[in-house]
């Protein structure tokens, strides 16, 4: 039978969790004074007098490059786990790690042929 009071701690860490920042966004709202004057709506540069418009238009490619190193980056650090437990697992998780490994590896490979990983 399904009972529902052993997850009473996760319901109140999730209501918590959610209402703190929820809470902190209305109440800096409200008390927040609203001034629209030119100092206020203008770009900051360490001091400056901002020159051109403050909104540049980078190439995707930064964007796409950045991208593609996160996933890959955060992918791997799955792998470390696995490697530390490996003798108590076996090889049944041996099998998943290197099926995760070939997915890896596949998208590595898209990626290089869309021309995702070049700088040109």
């Amino acid at each position: 039978m399904f009972l529902l009071y052993e997850y009473d701690i996760f319901w109140a860490f999730l209501i918590i969790s959610s209402a703190i920042p929820i809470l902190a966004f209305l109440i800096s709202g409200v008390l927040t004074l609203i001034r629209k004057d030119p100092e206020k709506l203008s770009s900051y540069e360490s001091g400056i007098e901002p020159m051109g418009d403050a909104w540049l238009q980078f190439r995707i490619r930064y964007y796409m490059f950045a991208l593609v190193f996160v996933v890959f980056y955060v992918e791997m650090v799955f792998l470390y786990p696995w490697a530390m437990s490996f003798d108590v697992l076996g090889v049944l998780v041996f099998i998943e790690a290197f099926i995760f490994v070939l997915i890896l590896i596949v998208g590595s490979v898209y990626a290089w042929r869309k021309g995702a990983l070049e700088w040109s």
